[in-house]
């Protein structure tokens, strides 16, 4: 026989743990199904969590699996590959697993996808960076590199310079003339050096980031870099139960309302699944709004069907 689960959880990170443990504590059978994929996986710290602060991400998920498990909530290391909608919800496991839940919770998250120049990858979450709010305090007053990804990276060249005021902004692919004249005007008041030219490579000595080299040849010395990666919704699930999505500057994500509840009945969705910019900690009170709809979601749907017998 097929299990049958109150809510199943799809992701384990933040938003997901968060949501189970509420789930787990109004006694509803759930099941946390993880890829083990976490977003934040690069990088050594995670900062800016009140009573959290600096904890290392994969610490702070080892924690929450275990608080959650503590009040029945199941967890499987796997990945939904497929989900159909019915009188409840098939859930398709790629190990082979089919389960059913009356409510789905999606905190798939999103992948960076990051500029294909070499020592980019390899230095991600490390000293090449891309949130200041995560990592700008660690390393405050070194010398900065933003390296651009488009004219939107002036923002954070920008923002990077409330922590470091010798900055300079790598143009790479960006051609000078599609900066706006106010752009010019700010990172001239912010005294951010725009340096054109294509960025061949990072200079890497020691194991650690020295500078940033251009395809003339010219190095930069730079400790730090900043970027922004592309980032890539993982809104499959949900497009195959036919959430309507709205396109951003940023991908499409899920149309939701306060809970996270999205256009599909009975389908929440929380985390970076609903924007790019969630943090952890934002992640971790959507989990708990979305879960304590359900909670009450599920209360209502069951006295409702007992008042009419």
């Amino acid at each position: 026989m097929t299990e049958k689960y109150a809510v199943v959880v799809v992701g384990g990170g933040a938003a997901g743990l968060s949501a189970a443990l509420v789930l787990g504590r109004a006694r509803h059978r759930t099941l946390v199904v993880d890829a083990g994929e976490p977003r934040n996986a690069p990088a050594a710290h995670m900062q800016g969590y009140l009573t959290r602060d600096g904890m290392p991400p994969a610490e702070f998920l080892a924690i929450g699996r275990e608080e959650v498990a503590r009040y029945g909530v199941e967890l499987v290391r796997d990945r939904v590959v497929d989900v159909e909608r019915g009188e409840d919800f098939a859930v398709v496991l790629a190990g082979g697993r089919t389960v059913r839940a009356r409510r789905l919770v999606v905190a798939t998250g999103l992948k960076d996808e990051l500029p294909a120049v070499p020592g980019v990858a390899e230095r991600f979450g490390r000293d090449v960076l891309h949130c200041p709010f995560c990592h700008g305090w660690e390393v405050r007053d070194q010398p900065f590199g933003v390296l651009a990804t488009s004219p939107a990276s002036v923002h954070q060249a920008l923002m990077v310079s409330q922590w470091s005021k010798d900055l300079r902004l790598f143009l790479h692919t960006v051609a000078e003339a599609e900066l706006s004249d106010e752009d010019l005007r700010r990172l001239a008041a912010a005294r951010v050096d725009v340096v054109p030219g294509e960025v061949a490579e990072l200079v890497v000595e020691d194991d650690r980031l020295t500078g940033v080299r251009l395809a003339d040849g010219t190095t930069h010395a730079r400790p730090v870099l900043f970027t922004a990666p592309r980032p890539v919704p993982q809104t499959g699930l949900l497009e195959r139960l036919g959430a309507e999505l709205h396109e951003t500057p940023f991908g499409a994500y899920p149309v939701v309302d306060a809970t996270g509840l999205t256009t599909v009945p009975g389908v929440w969705a929380a985390g970076n699944a609903i924007g790019f910019a969630e943090q952890v900690v934002h992640a971790a009170s959507g989990g708990y709004r979305a879960a304590s709809a359900i909670v009450g979601d599920l209360l209502m749907t069951d006295l409702d069907a007992a008042a009419q017998v």
